[in-house]
């Protein structure tokens, strides 16, 4: 039987492990063949070719071997290093974690998703010398979430189209949702709040960030890791860790 072919992509680290005495199994997204289960061989030596560029926070262009459950990495180059104005910074660095597990969960093995795999781009560029990451972040969520098909209602009732603004937001109904149709368990929410993530998904984040209080970037955010996580069905841990910090 003919082995298959090796093949050249872009990708970001999204996940590693130590494996074996040298190697390293590294998850990739990459841009043309979704999640890509890897290994890195003899990347921990201190002699390895490209093992200080097979990490978090790298635009790469790697080839792969594919194997029968792990492609091996066969060369990895950098396209773009921001990881010098990330692992600096504490919300940062959290911040485009959260990205990249993000992004993990709503990509597939062997399914191209060019359009995700440039949103990622854009948040970890962005997240490279971000003064309001919070928000870098919550924009990639809003965007990869509608891109997946869960998009939101921000103005109309969810539930049953009535006009806004309204006052309260539900996941699992949608988004806004009026007084007759609130379930228990709503979120309270302003008016303005709703405005500012219509603002993010839609690609108007410096205008999203010209209205931005205190107020509203705290209920953006807990409302686009809500709205992600009820459909993701789990916890996206790097947001777990922005919360507790």
């Amino acid at each position: 039987m003919a082995s298959k072919p090796s093949f050249r992509d872009r990708a970001f680290v999204v996940r590693t492990y130590d494996f074996g005495e040298a190697d390293r199994v590294v998850v990739l997204l990459t841009q043309n063949h979704g999640l890509v289960r890897s290994v890195a061989k003899g990347v921990r030596k201190t002699k390895s070719r490209f093992g200080s560029r097979v990490q978090p926070f790298v635009d790469l262009d790697v080839q792969l071997y594919p194997g029968r459950n792990l492609a091996t990495i066969t060369q990895a180059d950098t396209v773009a290093y921001y990881g010098s104005g990330i692992i600096e910074d504490f919300d940062r660095y959290t911040a485009a974690c959260a990205v990249l597990e993000s992004a993990e969960r709503l990509s597939y093995a062997g399914e191209a998703d060019p359009a995700l795999f440039a949103e990622v781009s854009t948040a970890i560029k962005r997240l490279q010398d971000a003064q309001q990451a919070t928000m870098v972040l919550d924009a990639f969520i809003l965007r990869a979430a509608a891109h997946a098909g869960w998009g939101l209602s921000l103005f109309d009732c969810a539930n049953c189209g009535k006009p806004g603004p309204h006052h309260a937001f539900h996941p699992a109904l949608g988004g806004a949702t009026c007084l007759n149709c609130r379930p228990p368990g709503a979120f309270d929410v302003e008016e303005d709040t709703l405005h500012i993530m219509w603002l993010l998904t839609n690609g108007h984040d410096a205008a999203a960030a010209d209205r931005l209080t205190e107020t509203t970037a705290a209920q953006t955010h807990r409302l686009a890791t809500a709205h992600l996580q009820y459909h993701l069905e789990a916890a996206v841990s790097s947001l777990k860790i922005m919360e507790q910090a």
